[in-house]
């Protein structure tokens, strides 16, 4: 991603990795492989490597420099969390691709958590003397409280996903009194706000930014690939509620297409950002430089 400037805000990602992940039959439950050669064929290449059958997916941070703040929106996978292959990939390229964005961690103001899944919050917690502790000392850390309450439910029930998400990267949080949680449509100031995309996860969320008359939407895994733009009824196995997951996909998409709404979604690959027009029933995904 080159960066995206919104009126006096500017946008830029940390990439931790990225390159072909994920076949798309392993992904998507209602795959079919004439519909998606179709597509494939029409979509830009950045999205598919056809060597190996596999999807592009990037693992990235955006930040958001605003007048007032540095803000972060969701953290990758973090480091020693123990975490099965593939998520045990190398992440020395996270703490450099910080370092040249001349950022540090007691620099940042804000991390919002789209939602609590393993990818989109690991490096809310880095491990120092044995224990778990914030990795942004300064930052006040934006959850929705019931996405928090669910997943400390299903803690308990031993049904937690792999890596003790919980655990390492969200109770620390709290206990160290850096946690916001927050309700539905909570907002920051005139130019943050988070908008409801349940179905993913419980309490999913959009971030929303807005300056200058211009609009982006940050969408965590509202859709992982553009394939959901031309389908969107293609939930993926990872789907809390694949059906509410759709319902949400189809409504931001309906909601936003020919708007010129700026779309950062976490795991397109670069250039990442891109606007949404009508297709007929469905809509196309066109990414922009």
């Amino acid at each position: 991603m080159q960066g995206l400037k919104i009126g006096d805000i500017e946008i830029t990602s940390i990439i931790e990795r990225d390159g072909p992940w994920r076949k798309p039959a392993d992904m998507f439950p209602a795959y079919d492989p004439q519909v998606a050669a179709r597509h494939l064929k029409t979509l830009d290449p950045i999205v598919f490597d056809p060597v190996s059958g596999m999807m592009y997916i990037t693992y990235q941070t955006f930040v958001v420099r605003t007048p007032h703040h540095t803000i972060l929106i969701d953290t990758c996978t973090g480091e020693d969390k123990g975490y099965p292959a593939p998520m045990d990939f190398p992440k020395q390229r996270y703490l450099e691709e910080f370092k040249a964005a001349g950022l540090s961690f007691d620099k940042i103001d804000y991390v919002f958590c789209t939602h609590l899944h393993i990818d989109h919050c690991g490096w809310n917690t880095i491990l120092r003397d044995g224990r778990w502790v914030p990795t942004f000392p300064n930052a006040k850390y934006v959850f929705h409280k019931n996405e928090y309450a669910a997943w400390e439910q299903a803690t308990k029930e031993d049904k937690q996903p792999p890596g003790n998400v919980w655990r390492f990267n969200c109770l620390p949080i709290v206990e160290a009194g850096q946690a916001l949680l927050v309700d539905d449509g909570y907002t920051l100031d005139d130019t943050v706000w988070l908008t409801p995309t349940p179905g993913h996860s419980p309490c999913h969320c959009c971030v929303n930014i807005k300056s200058g008359g211009q609009h982006a939407v940050v969408t965590g895994d509202l859709m992982h690939h553009a394939l959901q733009v031309r389908e969107p009824s293609w939930s993926t196995i990872f789907d809390w509620d694949a059906k509410q997951a759709e319902a949400s996909r189809r409504r931001f998409l309906g909601d936003i297409a020919g708007t010129g709404t700026f779309v950062l979604p976490i795991h397109f690959p670069s250039p990442t950002v891109g606007l949404v027009e009508a297709a007929g029933d469905a809509f196309d995904y066109k990414f922009i430089a």
